[in-house]
């Protein structure tokens, strides 16, 4: 199935996510990389918030590059990170703020997987070496905020976004996860083929 999500997402129009759909994604959408997801969760533990409402919105593992141009930021690339170096923080960071969508590359793991199951967040894929394409579905900065404290790639982006994607959906609230379902399957042919060959 092909769905056309739009910010803030609703619990009911999360779970009705399947792994394999399809999706593109319009409103708000915001970056958070290793960084990020740690000073959030240390504003968290202390009882602060974060400047940014996450909950029903969009977050986007992407060091994105933007420029100033006329006075407005713009941005020039955004294509994803490699979604592994924050699964030590996602299952907190999803707890904790509840975004709908995580979008980036490679996958994660099942911590991240148990926490989209319990509160509602799914997890698209976004092509990686797709940064321009990811930079068309941004209609603009709306807000930027820790970037003198973190530098561009790691602070937290705002965006509005308009059909951002395609992404597709790997990891649902049911408990599939595309990525470990194909690495399982990639193991058991390698098994059965040294098997095959006397190994």
């Amino acid at each position: 199935m092909e769905y056309h999500l739009k910010t803030p997402i609703q619990e009911e129009g999360v779970r009705r996510l399947r792994a394999g759909d399809i999706a593109y994604l319009s409103g708000t959408l915001i970056t958070a990389r290793d960084e990020a997801h740690k000073k959030a969760l240390e504003l968290h533990s202390r009882g602060e918030m974060p400047p940014v409402n996450f909950r029903g919105n969009g977050v986007f593992h992407c060091g994105p590059i933007v420029k100033r141009v006329d006075g407005d930021w713009k941005v020039v690339a955004a294509g994803p990170t490699t979604s592994s170096r924050m699964e030590i923080f996602e299952d907190r960071f999803i707890e904790a703020f509840r975004p709908s969508v995580i979008i980036g590359k490679g996958g994660m793991g099942e911590r991240t997987v148990r926490a989209c199951s319990e509160y509602a967040c799914v997890y698209g894929a976004f092509t990686g070496g797709a940064a321009l394409l990811g930079a068309q579905g941004i209609r603009r900065v709306k807000e930027v905020h820790w970037l003198e404290e973190l530098g561009m790639p790691e602070c937290l982006w705002v965006f509005e976004v308009e059909d951002f994607g395609p992404l597709i959906i790997t990891i649902d609230t049911h408990g599939r996860n595309l990525t470990k379902e194909a690495m399982d399957r990639v193991a058991a042919r390698k098994e059965a083929i040294i098997s095959s060959l006397g190994g």
